[in-house]
């Protein structure tokens, strides 16, 4: 008995550490999936570099760096709120594994009323901002603007925007199959990597995807370019066809797939920053 005892006490001792070391590593690298590509990342590396000036401090025994490295470290959870107030905000938001439609089928009816009303936009060149929500709920973004609530149809968000419309300025939101508010204010990017030739329009569907886990849709009225911008990722000239699959990603997928995977995998920008270079430009 004393026998079993032991190697049962051995057993324990030794999986507990790899038990720590595997939860840990499993939390750190889907962390820095989980920032990898987002506006945080320059500040991840940077905090990742201290990390090893500190153990290497701590190695040679440097005494004074090492207590002011420690000293940064203390700090730094509140420093982490506020550099990462976007991601952590978006990375919440998706725990509640929330959905944005109903059912499938009515999934698709809203995504094509979107759609429709987007080509006719397109097709007329009216500029336009179109906020999609998601988890996210965007009160503050509602009441910067004039209440409609509304059914979302092609014929009412193509109103809204058209010119000589007094609430024709700033953009919509739309929850479910309604229109809770136009002419709301967007908070802009300030983002100092994209181009100047970005304009206000863009600047605002990036800073509303960044504050908020909401798919962000403008038409430029230059143009009559489609872009569409989520987790601070703007990606411009895009087809009907890509709007759609873009929509059906973010809405209709989620839903077939609750694995936890699944959920990581949809925390991650989807697109690259290569979209901020694209070819259309415009407001």
């Amino acid at each position: 008995m004393g026998i079993l005892e032991s190697i049962w006490q051995g057993v324990t001792e030794y999986w507990r550490p790899v038990a720590e070391i595997s939860i840990l590593s499993v939390a750190i690298y889907f962390t820095l999936k989980f920032f990898r590509g987002t506006r945080g990342w320059p500040m991840v590396l940077a905090f990742l570099g201290l990390l090893v000036a500190l153990l290497v401090c701590i190695g040679l025994k440097l005494a004074v760096l090492s207590s002011l490295l420690n000293y940064f470290f203390g700090l730094s959870a509140f420093a982490a709120l506020i550099i990462f107030q976007p991601e952590l905000r978006r990375l919440l938001a998706g725990l509640g594994n929330l959905t944005f439609f109903g059912s499938l089928h009515e999934q698709r009816e809203n995504i094509e009323v979107v759609i429709q009303a987007v080509e006719q936009l397109s097709e007329a060149r009216t500029g336009a901002l179109i906020a999609i929500e998601q988890s996210t709920h965007l009160q503050d973004i509602v009441e910067s603007g004039i209440p409609v609530d509304c059914e979302a149809t092609p014929e009412m968000i193509e109103t809204i925007f058209f010119p000589n419309n007094a609430i024709h300025d700033g953009g919509i939101i739309i929850n479910e199959d309604r229109i809770l508010s136009a002419a709301c204010i967007f908070p802009l990017t300030r983002r100092q990597d994209i181009s100047k030739t970005i304009g206000t329009r863009h600047r605002a569907a990036i800073g509303m995807s960044e504050e908020s886990d909401s798919l962000v849709i403008a038409v430029s009225e230059e143009t009559g370019a489609i872009s569409t911008a989520i987790k601070g990722q703007l990606v411009q000239g895009i087809s009907l066809k890509k709007l759609r699959g873009t929509l059906n990603t973010v809405f209709v997928t989620p839903i077939r797939n609750r694995s936890f995977k699944g959920w990581i995998k949809s925390l991650k920008p989807k697109f690259s920053g290569a979209g901020l270079r694209a070819k259309t430009t415009g407001n």
